[in-house]
């Protein structure tokens, strides 16, 4: 498939003012900056107890108050990121009406940022633990009431487990050694789950004074949110289940996975699956069919597990939790929409472009498309999209897809523009459209 479109009259327009498009620099997005309001925040309660507050001082520590504010930091990071929280924040934000004003439109749709709570309440909840665990072990050694050996074992425990989660959830880290970080998080979490009970039972009991256990139990905020930290973290195991999969195999480097075990997601959903529940999980975009039950998953070779995936096609694989929303159901809060894809970026895309609840155009930069994706998956795109511009780059070489982006923008009269990438180019595009003024979204990579 040949569609080459000429885009070298295209010119960018003039771009916004230093003051304004300072903010959207990719180091002031809106995740980086949830993660500065939380240090902020808990950085204005550190100093008001060494001040004010009086925390500690050589006869006592205020160690019930510094737990707590440890554990809501570390709830928050949880709770955020639990599937129903966050489907409950997408349903929220895209309730905002199309008739409102674009620059509230363009605020709302930036809710996919929320991850910025989920890093920063990870990483302010690790250092107040740190400060915890320093003041346990302070008030032990000066014989304080209220700690005991075994809460300073169990506490140092948790500190070290805690350390290495955060060190493995570094970006570098995260991006080169995903398996590491994923195991790292799921037995480490688990592990430190177990002992943040043993912590708190034990906390309770030598924090409790003149009430009785019972009463301290049920007065201490850190029980009630580590009931609802486990209760997040149960939830979507309780989905657990393995499900019989079909496979179309159009080359060898994709394949389009279908399921039917009960399920029809919504457009702009994930569905997280594996071949060793205990090990791997990947989440990839739901393509449900307008009218037909079940969905798809656009899989391509993007690395190891993918890999072997399409190599060794299995019969059946495990999915856990519910559907979970995603960037692209941000469409809702536009008249008319961009959407830019490369590659199998299309596969988020279909899903948007079979139901057509927003008018969009699609621009897709991809190898043969019919040769890797297969002339249905084409041809079904197509159907809905006849205008769309598919760029053959073993014909055409690599675009711009910053001036394919806008030159789609401009003649479709479109309100925003949504990205589907790899993290260059989505950030090129996202970042170049943002600094001319041009509300535009794609992937962050948190996860």
């Amino acid at each position: 498939m040949d569609n080459y479109v000429n885009y070298d009259d295209v010119v960018l327009p003039q771009k916004q003012p230093y003051y304004k498009r300072i903010w959207k620099h990719p180091l002031l997005m809106q995740y980086n900056r949830l993660i500065m309001l939380i240090f902020i925040i808990n950085i204005s309660l550190l100093i008001y107890g060494i001040n004010t507050g009086d925390w500690w001082n050589t006869n006592e520590v205020a160690l019930k108050t510094i737990s707590n504010i440890t554990i809501i930091n570390i709830a928050a990071a949880i709770l955020i990121r639990q599937q129903y929280v966050v489907n409950l924040l997408f349903k929220i934000a895209t309730s905002v009406p199309k008739s409102w004003p674009l620059t509230i439109r363009w605020a709302a749709a930036k809710i996919y940022h929320f991850g910025g709570i989920h890093m920063g309440g990870n990483i302010a909840g690790t250092i107040w633990y740190i400060i915890f665990v320093a003041s346990v072990i302070y008030s032990w050694s000066n014989n304080l009431s209220g700690v005991s050996l075994g809460l300073v074992v169990v506490t140092n425990s948790i500190l070290l487990i805690l350390v290495v989660m955060v060190i493995m959830a570094l970006p570098k880290n995260r991006s080169k050694k995903h398996n590491r970080f994923e195991l790292t998080h799921r037995f480490g979490g688990w592990t430190a789950l177990i002992l943040f009970w043993v912590q708190i039972l034990l906390f309770v009991g030598l924090q409790k004074g003149e009430q009785s256990y019972s009463e301290a139990l049920i007065s201490s905020l850190g029980f009630w949110l580590l009931i609802a930290i486990t209760i997040s973290i149960a939830i979507p195991w309780l989905y657990l289940k393995k499900v019989e999969i079909q496979v179309v195999n159009p080359s060898s480097h994709v394949v389009l996975v279908n399921f039917n075990y009960g399920v029809t997601p919504f457009a702009g959903s994930s569905t997280a699956i594996s071949r060793s529940p205990l090990k791997e999980w990947h989440s990839f975009a739901n393509v449900p069919s307008p009218g037909k039950e079940g969905f798809r998953l656009t899989i391509s070779r993007a690395g190891d597990w993918t890999g072997t995936l399409i190599d060794d096609l299995p019969s059946h694989v495990w999915i856990k939790g519910i559907p979970t929303a995603g960037v692209g159901n941000i469409e809702k809060l536009f008249k008319r929409v961009v959407w830019i894809a490369t590659g199998s970026g299309i596969g988020p895309c279909i899903p948007h472009l079979l139901s057509n609840e927003v008018p969009s155009i699609l621009v897709w930069a991809t190898r043969n498309p019919r040769k890797t994706y297969g002339d249905d998956l084409v041809d079904e795109i197509l159907d809905v999209q006849p205008n769309a511009i598919i760029w053959n780059t073993d014909s055409h070489g690599k675009p711009d897809m910053l001036k394919l982006a806008y030159k789609a923008y401009k003649e479709f009269d479109a309100e925003a523009v949504i990205c589907i990438s790899n993290k260059k180019l989505t950030w090129q595009v996202v970042h170049g459209m943002e600094i001319h003024g041009i509300p535009a979204y794609g992937a962050i990579w948190d996860s």
